[in-house]
């Protein structure tokens, strides 16, 4: 669109289906670098990608051409597809309905992008459950805890 500048910097996240534990480290790389792929297939800009044994974090520039919605379905869609066709895991998998998307400026891409990138150091202390919840109440958005992704206690 000529004449159409945008700033939009969005952080989506979304878990495995049941929480399970199933991204495994010999293969995540592999799955953030595709998932990253997509992205950019896209014609969006990957910041970074990255996530632990059960749920992954995309941090993306995102054009107002591209639908949020869409591209995370897209994500999932496709990287599910991935995952089952190399029969990285024993079984179907599948991510969670739902994702958490969250804006944020200029200024701090630098503190996202490394939140993103130390996820595992951060979920030595922190649950993914606490991790969302506490995103949800820091953007005040409302929020009734049964209709979030299936937890894992």
């Amino acid at each position: 669109m000529p004449g159409t500048f945008s700033q939009i910097y969005i952080q989506v996240i979304f878990a495995v289906k049941g929480r399970q534990n199933l991204i495994a480290k010999s293969w995540r790389n592999e799955l953030h670098k595709y998932i990253a792929g997509i992205i950019k297939g896209k014609e969006q800009k990957s910041i970074i990608v990255n996530g632990v044994a059960d749920h992954i974090h995309c941090f993306i520039g995102l054009k107002p051409s591209m639908a949020i919605a869409d591209l995370v379905r897209d994500i999932k869609n496709n990287s599910s597809n991935f995952i089952n066709t190399n029969k990285f895991v024993v079984g179907k998998f599948s991510w969670q309905e739902g994702y958490g998307a969250f804006s944020y400026s200029q200024s701090q891409i630098e503190d996202v992008y490394q939140y993103i990138l130390n996820q595992e150091n951060h979920h030595t202390s922190k649950s993914f459950r606490e991790e969302y919840t506490q995103l949800l109440r820091n953007f005040e958005i409302p929020f009734d805890e049964k209709y979030l992704f299936d937890w894992i206690d």
